[in-house]
Order: structure tokens, then C-alpha cells, then sequence
């Protein structure tokens, strides 16, 4: 799925890179995946470290009761002096009766779970059976080979089979059960696009539901969209459920946004006029919120570091509609399938680079002096240091930006930066 992509075959300038890294976990999902699945709660099984992580990416204040928390592996544990599992199961029988309101709890594994073998997958089905109704799920969200995203396409892809089947009669059309998209979007932006679906007469359901009675129920024959281009796993989870990929670009910037919106109008036969009439107020209002950034933006060259695996759908979005320059495009992995609308996008002859060797990374951005850099929290400091303007990468996930409304919002996300250092330099 992440074979990759022949350059000569789409015009941009790919390359491949192996060697150091420097990327978050899959634990740190956790912190917008809890806001969104509003009665779920993520237990962490790992380390004091993995806690201090969390806890630092969620900023939650002391007498905060978030809805997330780690269960100690300390030495004993990783010793094997101490039985793993029957501490486990005490910890979350304890957890559950104080918070009666959760009906979702997800084991989450961590890099020191998977070193002592701890088989959360097992410990979910056997604490399933225990505490029903409370469903009891497992990921890994360990930072060994992945990447922060990651985690919440192990979290969606864990809840795929769980999901109800809703099979359509017989005779009905494959989408009868109307269009599934996947990928955890802030809730005003789900209002947006179920608004927009219902005005182009197209049937919608939306993974992760708000809460665990709301997941959606799947049909074999169902397309389904990605909000997200790091779902892989998700992808492949619900195809072998027998529903099938639209492809399109992602929601991201007016073009973005429309054309993954006529993927699913294709899919469903909507009319042309419908579409024109359903999307030309939102594509007016992204025109006029960009105007002002395009103004700053044009011109600038941006070089991406790997992080998020949203960097190649941000490059189209800046060079496409804000008339940026891209000096390097970095992404941990780069799936032909999914991204081949955003790689066509892309000005001929782009540089992309699928993976990192972080060294090599770093002497071509000190080389290039781009006017932006976006990159991951640990090396935005040195490189500002150095004089590099820098946009952490980790934002763009906790901010809603997908959609017409949000295409401003994501533009100043990229604006900021540049501002901020010319009110330095003067």
C-alpha cells in the first residue's frame, strides 16, 4: 500500500531516504481523539514518560479530569516480577467503576508494553467480557518505526470491526447506505460537511460517531472518503469489510475541499448544477479569506519536514492556491493510492522525499534558507536559532482545518510565522 510512487510516471522529483528520525509517537492522537469520542476514555499502558508525554501535548491543568490516562509499567513490571496482566485488569476494573459515563475504553500499547510482550489484544476480549457494556478495544500507539498519526489509524482501524453491518435489501444500489468518511474532524467541521452532503442529497455517516452509540453501521458496496491522508490502516480495514476508497484530494484549501466533494458526487450521480449551485458559496468565501494571505504567501518558499504525513496535500495547498514555492517536500510515508490526486497537483518537478535521514534534511534546509520551514516541535527551536522561520507541524492536526470555512484559518497558519519574524526583524 505504501509502495512507491515512479516519479516519471507523475512529474515530480522523488526521492527515498532511511536513517535517523525525528517524529512524536501515536500516543499524542490521544489528545484530540478523547475530545471527539465524547464517552470513550484511553488508557495508556506504558511508562512514567509516555504519562509526562500526554499530559504535556494536552496541556490539561492540574484539577483537570481528562479522559485519558497511563497505568505505570514500572521495573517490577518490566522485570517480570510482577504479574502484568492481573495488574492491568485491577487497574481498569477500578477505573470503571469510578467513571460510570465511559462506554468506550481503548488499551492503548506503548513502546514499553510491546517490550515485555503484554498482549493487549487479549487483555481487551477478556476485560470485554467482564465489564459489559463497556466495550474494551486495543492499539499501539508505540513510537517504534511510526509516526504521531499513526495513532489514530491504529485507534479507527481497532474500531472498524466493532462496527454494525446495516446490509441494504437486495435490490437496492451499492450506496444505498449513503457515504462513510473517515477520519476524526473537529465538530464544526463535520456540521459543515453534513450540511453540504445533505444539500448535495448524499446520505453521510462519519467515523469516529461522537460517542460509542453513534458509530456508524457499514455495508458491504459502501464508499467511503478519507478526511485524513494517513489512514492506511483504516483504509484497508474498512475495504476488507467490503466497502470501497473514493479516491480524491483531501479537504484542505477551496480546491482541496472541492474535489473531494465531487468524488462523492460522482459516486452518488449528483448533478452537475446541484454541485455548482451546493459549493460556489462556500468556494466565494474561501476566495475572499485567502486573498490576503496569497498576498504574503506568494512567492515564499516553504520546505517541509516529515511528521504528519499531511505534508504532501499542504504543499499542493500552498503552491496551488497561495502561489508558494516548495523547496522540499519531506513525508514519513507516501501512499501512491491515496495521494496521487495531491502528487498531480503538485508543480511539475517538486522535490518529494519519503522518509527521513535527518542529518541529510537538515544541511539541505540550512542550504536552501527557506522563508518558511514546517517541521515537528524538536526542531523547530534550532532551526529558529538559526534564523529559519518555522510552523510546528503537531498544529495542524489540534486546529480544524479542512473545508471552505477553515481555508483562511490554515492559510494563517503559514502567514503567522512569516508576520511574527518581520515584526522581529524590524
Amino acid at each position: 500500500m505504501n509502495a512507491p510512487v515512479r516519479p516519471e510516471s507523475c512529474g515530480i522529483d522523488l526521492a527515498r531516504e532511511r536513517g535517523q528520525r525525528a517524529v512524536f509517537c501515536g500516543l499524542t492522537g490521544i489528545v484530540w481523539l478523547h475530545r471527539k469520542i465524547q464517552d470513550a476514555f484511553f488508557l495508556v499502558v506504558g511508562s512514567r514518560t509516555c504519562a509526562h508525554l500526554i499530559q504535556s501535548a494536552a496541556g490539561v491543568m492540574i484539577f483537570a479530569e481528562p479522559r485519558f490516562a497511563t497505568a505505570i509499567l514500572d521495573e517490577r513490571d518490566l522485570a517480570g516480577l510482577a504479574d502484568a496482566e492481573d495488574e492491568l485488569d485491577r487497574v481498569v476494573e477500578r477505573l470503571v467503576a469510578r467513571r460510570p459515563d465511559i462506554r468506550l475504553l481503548f488499551l492503548v500499547g506503548s513502546c514499553p508494553s510491546e517490550v515485555i510482550k503484554l498482549d493487549l489484544s487479549r487483555a481487551s476480549l477478556r476485560l470485554s467480557r467482564r465489564l459489559a457494556p463497556v466495550r474494551v478495544l486495543s492499539y499501539s500507539g508505540s513510537g517504534i518505526e511510526t509516526t504521531f498519526t499513526e495513532g489514530e489509524d491504529a485507534c479507527l482501524a481497532a474500531l472498524v470491526p466493532e462496527l454494525a453491518e446495516a446490509l441494504p435489501a437486495p435490490e437496492a444500489p451499492a450506496g444505498e447506505a449513503g457515504l462513510l468518511v473517515a477520519g476524526a474532524l473537529g465538530d464544526v467541521v463535520e456540521d459543515q460537511f453534513a450540511r453540504l452532503f445533505a444539500d448535495l442529497g448524499i446520505p453521510v455517516r462519519f467515523l469516529p460517531g461522537r460517542s460509542a452509540g453513534t458509530m456508524p453501521a457499514v455495508a458491504p458496496g459502501q464508499p467511503f472518503l478519507l478526511a485524513q491522508p494517513f489512514l492506511a490502516g483504516t483504509a484497508r480495514a474498512l475495504e476488507a469489510r467490503g466497502l470501497h476508497h473514493l479516491p480524491a484530494p483531501f479537504p484542505l484549501g477551496a480546491e482541496g475541499t472541492t474535489g473531494w466533494l465531487r468524488a462523492a458526487a460522482d459516486a452518488f450521480g449528483v448533478d452537475p448544477a446541484r454541485f455548482e449551485a451546493a459549493t460556489a458559496p462556500g468556494r466565494r468565501r474561501a476566495a475572499t479569506a485567502l486573498a490576503p494571505h496569497r498576498a504574503r504567501l506568494s512567492g515564499k518558499r516553504v520546505f517541509f519536514f516529515p511528521d504528519s504525513q499531511l505534508e504532501v496535500p499542504l504543499a499542493r495547498f500552498l503552491a496551488a492556491e497561495l502561489g508558494a514555492e516548495i523547496v522540499e517536500v519531506g513525508t514519513p510515508y507516501l501512499h501512491r493510492g491515496h495521494l496521487a490526486h495531491e502528487i498531480a497537483g503538485l508543480p511539475p518537478g517538486t522535490r518529494v522525499v519519503e522518509g527521513q535521514s535527518l542529518d541529510d534534511q537538515m544541511d539541505r534546509a540550512r542550504a536552501a534558507r527557506p522563508d518558511l520551514t514546517v517541521c515537528g516541535l524538536g526542531l523547530a527551536n534550532p532551526l529558529e536559532a538559526e534564523g529559519l522561520a518555522t510552523k510546528w507541524s503537531i498544529e495542524l492536526l489540534f486546529t480544524p482545518v479542512q473545508g471552505y470555512e477553515q481555508a483562511g484559518d490554515l492559510a494563517e497558519l503559514f502567514a503567522r510565522p512569516l508576520r511574527r519574524r518581520g515584526l522581529l526583524e524590524v
